[in-house]
């Protein structure tokens, strides 16, 4: 008996299992990169996130409370009720009036507290940190706090910021923040030269100090680019010294007037 040729509809039933095979590739495929892409997390945003978020939920109640089934609802008095003072609202604790001797010996003190705290990267010659009678200057290398070409701070550049804070918080020295870079040229959507750089670092500086208790109005922020070099830049060592971000701690309170 002569055999059926299989049609062609018979052949394409046969390699429909194709088309699932390759649908389950796939989905596995876009899977593994969802799982790869959230293990890769940036911990120095993370840190910030997960700080900004803290204090959303940290703060204080501004909802209702429920009225349960046959209660009065608590009265609420308002500044429009009549004969209605409302409490007066608690102000943050102020650093004490000193006079000139008082703000030079609390300068040394400062001076005393942050030589404590980076003794060992001092000792080293990472950080240094010089004083006079009118001004405290820490000097900090860019690659303790940021990447090549970047301001956005490394997950270990909190941890530096947060000694500095303990330092500094509670008190009404003007704090200004000086960024500072090499004479490599920068050309890019973010930063168009070296002054965007290193204006966007003294900022990220001066914003991270404000997120751990910082007065704002304490702080300034300003960029040099490559234009205040403290070393020769035709060498790797002199760029290295030249890229770095300083703090100054005036001895007096107005930021305005801190000029040095």
């Amino acid at each position: 008996m002569r055999r059926r040729r299989p049609s062609q509809d018979d052949l394409h039933n046969k390699e429909r299992w194709l088309i699932s095979y390759a649908d389950f590739i796939t989905l596995l495929f876009a899977f593994f990169v969802v799982m790869y892409s959230v293990s890769s997390v940036n911990e120095g945003k993370y840190k910030v996130l997960s700080e900004t978020l803290s204090g959303v939920f940290n703060a204080p109640q501004r909802s209702v409370q429920p009225v349960q089934v046959g209660e009065q609802p608590a009265f609420i008095p308002s500044m429009s009720d009549a004969g209605v003072i409302a409490p007066p609202i608690a102000e943050a604790p102020r650093a004490p009036e000193l006079d000139a001797q008082g703000r030079t010996e609390a300068l040394r003190d400062m001076a005393d507290q942050l030589a404590m705290e980076f003794d060992e990267l001092i000792s080293q010659g990472v950080v240094s940190l010089e004083s006079s009678e009118q001004w405290l200057e820490l000097n900090l290398p860019n690659s303790m706090l940021f990447g090549s070409g970047d301001a956005e701070p490394h997950y270990d550049a909190f941890q530096v910021i947060e000694k500095i804070a303990l330092v500094v918080r509670d008190r009404d020295n003007a704090l200004k923040v000086e960024g500072f870079t090499d004479n490599q040229p920068i050309r890019t959507n973010r930063f168009p030269s070296n002054w965007e750089l290193s204006s966007a670092r003294a900022s990220a500086v001066a914003r991270m100090l404000m997120m751990e208790g910082v007065e704002p109005e304490r702080l300034a922020a300003v960029g040099y680019g490559q234009y205040q070099p403290v070393a020769r830049n035709d060498t790797e060592e002199g760029r290295r010294r030249n890229r770095r971000v300083v703090l100054l701690i005036s001895r007096d309170a107005s930021i305005r007037g801190a000029m040095r």
